[in-house]
């Protein structure tokens, strides 16, 4: 027979691939001039959320660190909730950034990000 232990190792890692994977999904679509992002970040709360942009790439990232009072009576066989760390980045390329605007709500991260005016940039060059 084997032991336990064993057994809920392979049994929990079987669906720990699957759990990875389906973080942070999202759906990126235009809407009136806009770039719009819905993304599941389920488990985390707002103040876990980062996001950042850098010349028209934005970077979100989301972090949290469970605090638990460990309790002498407690035998954890598999702990899995205590430190969880997901991030996806986008190259968006011309965007204002100043007027982008996220909300979060019910685990769903939604950004509106207004997209900036193409300039023309189109220039011939002269063969010698």
């Amino acid at each position: 027979m084997l032991p336990s232990r064993i057994f809920f190792d392979n049994f929990l890692d079987d669906f720990e691939d699957n759990k990875f994977k389906k973080m942070m999904k999202c759906d990126i679509y235009e809407k009136d001039g806009n770039y719009n992002v819905v993304m599941d970040i389920p488990g985390f709360s707002k103040e876990d959320i980062k996001i950042e942009c850098d010349n028209g790439i934005i970077n979100i990232s989301c972090e949290k660190n469970e605090e638990t009072n460990d309790d002498d009576d407690k035998k954890y066989i598999r702990r899995e909730r205590k430190f969880e760390r997901c991030e996806r980045s986008f190259n968006f390329g011309d965007i204002k950034e100043d007027e982008i605007s996220a909300e979060y709500n019910d685990g769903t991260l939604t950004l509106v990000i207004p997209k900036a005016e193409k300039v023309e940039t189109k220039k011939n060059i002269e063969i010698k």
